[in-house]
């Protein structure tokens, strides 16, 4: 019987880096290399080390079939069941949004300032509740969803991360009571209109109803904004992630609903991001 010869973890890489650029892949040198530390069961930054050694035969199974469905666009963060945000692995599944570098320029604006109790409006995974909760030792917090199988994520990241945090089901307000003095959302903002233009990794396999409004993206910031007042302490912070394109109308709703100091800032790539306001005394 003829047995295939075994070959090295660079020679397995090659093909796969071809094949997913030939799918289209963006990064698939990258994505390659991140898959196969996943099918060697090591840390990604040890691969280079383990290039050299004779890759398993039932590893180059794993292998090639991450890389397959890899080519059908699956996100890797899907493959791998975990994504890094803002220095922490979060689980992740097609039931919530991915966490994205993006959404850290929330977290840096939210520390800049003291906070004790903060409400996380549409949790998904729980990345920016759970981060919070952890960059501030001794702050409390409730992360609300409509999405069960989400909270299911955001409860098994909490345990995970060894993080005490509330979670409860509902749209927006309609579960909470009390007051904070920090809330935060990072709604679904993209127009309907705008959704054929999403990478097939997000258009396809991230959860719809955290993407869009089906309208003009602004629904949920109008929702939001009609009642946040309400659950705010005086003095309190409200803070959003935002499309690139939609800063002067959601810091016209705040300022419609009362919010002074509103300001916008930019992410990494220099694009508007977060929009925040505070409620006055």
């Amino acid at each position: 019987m003829n047995v295939a010869p075994l070959r090295t973890g660079t020679q397995v890489l090659i093909p796969a880096i071809a094949q997913l650029r030939s799918a289209g892949v963006d990064d698939p040198a990258r994505d390659a290399r991140q898959l196969l530390a996943h099918a060697l069961a090591i840390d990604p930054s040890r691969l280079t080390l383990a290039l050299h050694d004779d890759v398993a035969a039932d590893v180059l199974a794993r292998f090639n079939a991450l890389i397959e469905q890899r080519c059908r666009r699956v996100p890797v963060s899907h493959l791998i069941g975990r994504r890094l945000f803002y220095g922490r692995a979060f689980q992740v599944s097609s039931d919530v949004l991915d966490p994205r570098p993006e959404t850290e320029e929330l977290i840096a604006r939210a520390l800049v300032h003291p906070y004790q109790r903060v409400l996380d409006l549409g949790t998904g995974s729980g990345c920016i509740l759970l981060t919070l909760l952890a960059e501030r030792p001794g702050s409390t917090g409730i992360g609300v969803d409509v999405s069960e199988a989400a909270l299911d994520v955001a409860r098994q990241n909490a345990a995970q991360l060894n993080i005490t945090a509330e979670f409860a089901s509902g749209s927006w307000f309609s579960p909470v009571t009390g007051r904070f003095d920090l809330i935060v959302s990072n709604p679904p903002y993209i127009a309907l209109d705008e959704m054929a233009d999403l990478s097939p990794e997000v258009r396809l396999f991230e959860p719809r109803m955290a993407l869009t409004d089906e309208q003009d993206g602004l629904l949920a910031y109008r929702a939001i904004c009609a009642d946040v007042m309400d659950y705010l302490t005086p003095a309190g912070r409200f803070m959003v992630e935002i499309g690139p394109t939609q800063a002067a109308q959601v810091s016209a709703l705040m300022e419609t609903a009362g919010f002074g100091e509103i300001r916008v800032t930019t992410d990494i790539d220099g694009r508007d991001r977060v929009v925040e306001g505070i409620k006055p005394v």
